[in-house]
């Protein structure tokens, strides 16, 4: 064998396992000489296994994700039904306090509306919280100069009890969902709560959340009218 040829093989042996031409006419030149003492065909056959079983965790991988995303947007659709059967605003508070909460598997609701007036009277649950302007901004930040994004997942802040109420000293990760009511009006945001602290994690997607909020807005903005 040319002694170039050879060096370059050594270098790098893995090249010739995972070139398929290659293998092939090796397994075929092991067969015509059987005095050959490396199993090429047996490598061959160990690297294909190991592709094999790469390709099927592949596959249960994304089966996975895709039963994990069918889940999430079932329990989404739920929710929004749910917001939609109410014909009073105490009992869409009273919904979101209940059926949607179960829905969406939270433990905790809160929705902040930005105001300069009073606030509404309500006998629904008293997740509704009247603040004043900036308050969704400074709590969705966290006090820090970034940019907001509509949809924050995290750990819950030491003090939310200006959003969970008494729930607060249980609530461990959060969703927040900035809420856009339209021109001239100020922002809310809605909170969901978990006492699991890793129910809401800045890894998940948002997505569904993201599409959740929209109809929430449309839905509040009737109320608000």
């Amino acid at each position: 064998m040319d002694q170039d040829l050879r060096d370059l093989i050594l270098a790098a042996p893995e090249k010739l396992l995972e070139d398929r031409d290659v293998m092939a006419a090796l397994v075929g030149a092991s067969e015509a000489r059987a005095g050959n003492v490396v199993d090429l065909r047996g490598i061959a056959m160990q690297k294909l296994e190991e592709r094999l079983d790469n390709l099927e965790e592949t596959h249960r991988s994304v089966i996975a994700a895709a039963y994990e995303n069918l889940a999430g947007t079932n329990q989404i659709h739920r929710a929004i039904l749910e917001l939609l059967d109410p014909l009073t605003f105490d009992d869409f508070l009273t919904a979101l306090a209940g059926n949607v909460a179960q829905a969406l598997r939270v433990d905790a609701v809160g929705l902040l509306l930005e105001s300069t007036q009073s606030p509404l009277a309500s006998t629904a649950p008293q997740l509704l919280h009247i603040v004043s302007p900036g308050t969704v901004g400074a709590y969705t930040s966290g006090g820090r100069n970034v940019s907001l994004r509509p949809v924050v997942l995290r750990q819950c802040m030491p003090q939310n009890d200006a959003v969970y109420g008494e729930a607060a000293a249980w609530v461990r990760s959060e969703a927040l969902m900035r809420l856009d009511f339209g021109t001239g009006r100020l922002p809310g945001l809605l909170a969901l709560g978990s006492e699991d602290p890793h129910h809401f994690k800045p890894s998940h997607g948002t997505d569904l959340l993201a599409f959740f909020a929209s109809v929430f807005e449309r839905t509040m903005r009737r109320w608000l009218s």
